[in-house]
C-alpha cells in the first residue's frame, strides 16, 4: 500500500534532504541554500540557486568532496558545503 506518491527528493516534501545524501547520477532541484552568510554567498555565486537542477557526479569516501554537474560544468564542494544545499 503506497501512502505517499511524492518523489523522495522533492523540495515539496515536509522533510528536506541535503545534496550530500543524493546518489551520483540523480538529477535534483535545489530548494534552498543554508549555512552562514559567507557559505551561502559563495554557493549562490557559484550558481547554486533555488530552482536550479544539479546532478551529483561522484563523491569521495569518508566525507570527502562531492563533484556536481551544474550549468554545464563540474564543481567540487566540501561535504560541509554540500550539506548546506537543501533539496
Amino acid at each position: 500500500m503506497i501512502l505517499n506518491k511524492r518523489p523522495v527528493f522533492s523540495n515539496r516534501s515536509p522533510r528536506t534532504h541535503s545534496l550530500s545524501t543524493v546518489p551520483a547520477g540523480t538529477t535534483v532541484r535545489i530548494g534552498a541554500v543554508e549555512g552562514d552568510r559567507t557559505t551561502r554567498f559563495r554557493l549562490l555565486e557559484l550558481g547554486f540557486t533555488p530552482g536550479q537542477e544539479i546532478t551529483p557526479v561522484a563523491s569521495a569516501p569518508f566525507g570527502g568532496p562531492v563533484a556536481v554537474a551544474l550549468r554545464g560544468t563540474i564543481v567540487a564542494l566540501r561535504s560541509a558545503e554540500a550539506d548546506c544545499i537543501r533539496l
